[in-house]
């Protein structure tokens, strides 16, 4: 895919099948590799970063089988414990493996990786959890080697609740001797369905769903099958695309109770929203309010839907606001909104929004993978067409974003060429 051209100004109604969790299945198949054995893992989205772990286990020596959107690991035959570099740089989730290899062989080795356009996203606290736990880690230039003659279990404490190093000790902590407590664990759905999948496989973790886990090591893990849960980031960009556009819609296979801040906001911005136990129903009949946004971490508003939502605001009836507090780099897609007719003024961390309606059509470059979804929100409510280039980054972490609209009778096409 080169781009996406949408044609604005037209109301959303249908039913669409959210895909599933990007931010659950990757950790999962990370998991997979602490078997020795089989792991199946169902509703696993066909996405260019899962296509990438998929590239970096087979190069471990996993064998891997995905059919549909199930998929099949076999771990048995891992060779290697150092993850190719080419794969880091394209896919910065992969440092999860540090804390798997080294649950699984005692040893692993990747490399830094490196920046990101919405902010530093320092690994420190990664290697400092993985210390406490028996690991010595040796830095050479972007090298990072990390070994030990077994992990042991210790009490570690988070300064910030990170999701990415809450993944990684957790991992290297299931197969650790004795026990591990995270203090200061992130709380996203993503960690509790990893662990949940984890205790599937035999792991004994409690204090699931808590910012306090508690890791008992075992010896083995069995072969398992999990579902992955349907998509919270995918689900809110769909709302905030019905909500610019107006119209109704229902969304399945999303846990609404994993949205909470966001229909609230939503609401208070006059959507008309229902849930019910796999799905949430969406209307929205006029132009949306403003509202105040300030993201955090679980169970704050998700900075994966920031984006989305300045786009929202870009279209709304007054002024609103965005406080950013998760990354420092994440109003990237200002500048591409402004193309399009949005009054977007930037200070630091915090985003005045003085909504205009509608936008116009124009061309514009997708920054990073939600901000490539947030032109696409935009759009929606933009007179004429809009061409959104750059949308490899899309292909990131949306399985078919334009299809999913057009079947809710967006005007939207493919481009096609190279991504």
């Amino acid at each position: 895919m080169s781009g996406i051209e949408i044609e604005g100004l037209r109301p959303l109604e249908g039913e669409v099948t959210v895909q599933g969790s990007k931010n659950a299945v990757l950790p999962m198949m990370a998991a997979a590799v602490l078997n020795r054995g089989t792991t199946v893992l169902h509703n696993v989205p066909r996405i260019r970063d899962v296509f990438c772990m998929l590239d970096i286990l087979r190069a471990m020596g996993c064998e891997c089988r995905l059919e549909g959107h199930t998929l099949v690991i076999d771990a048995r035959t891992v060779s290697r414990i150092a993850v190719p570099r080419e794969y880091v740089a394209s896919m910065r989730s992969s440092i999860v493996l540090l804390g798997t290899f080294l649950g699984r062989c005692g040893e692993a080795a990747t490399f830094y990786p490196g920046g990101c356009v919405i902010g530093s996203r320092p690994i420190d606290i990664h290697l400092d959890g993985l210390r406490k736990l028996g690991a010595v880690i040796e830095n050479s230039g972007e090298k990072i080697v990390a070994r030990t003659a077994g992990l042991s279990g210790g009490r570690i404490h988070f300064p910030y609740p990170s999701v990415g190093a809450t993944e990684n000790v957790l991992l290297a902590a299931v197969t650790a001797h004795g026990t591990t407590v995270i203090e200061g664990a992130a709380r996203e759905p993503e960690i509790a369905g990893l662990c949940r999948m984890l205790v599937g496989m035999g792991a004994k973790i409690s204090g699931i769903g808590e910012g306090t886990l508690t890791v008992e090591g075992v010896s083995t893990l069995c072969d398992s099958e999990y579902t992955a849960p349907g998509d919270r980031i995918v689900a809110g960009t769909y709302l905030s695309c019905v909500v610019s556009a107006g119209g109704r819609s229902y969304l399945k296979g999303v846990n609404a109770q994993e949205l909470k801040g966001v229909l609230k906001v939503l609401r208070r911005m006059g959507a008309d929203i229902e849930t019910a136990p796999a799905g949430i129903r969406v209307y929205m009949g006029r132009r949306p309010g403003p509202a105040g946004i300030k993201t955090a971490p679980y169970p704050g508003f998700p900075t994966d839907l920031q984006s989305p939502f300045l786009s929202l605001l870009s279209v709304s009836d007054g002024c609103g606001w965005v406080w950013e507090t998760v990354f420092e780099e994440r109003f990237a897609t200002a500048e591409e909104l402004r193309r399009m007719g949005a009054d977007i003024e930037i200070a630091g961390r915090k985003a005045r929004v003085h909504g205009r309606y509608p936008l116009h059509g124009t061309t514009v470059t997708a920054p990073d993978l939600r901000g490539g979804a947030a032109l696409a929100v935009a759009a929606l409510a933009a007179e004429g067409k809009t061409e959104i280039c750059g949308c490899s980054h899309i292909l990131r972490g949306y399985e078919d974003l334009c299809g999913d609209l057009k079947s809710l009778g967006a005007k939207i096409r493919q481009q096609p060429g190279g991504a």
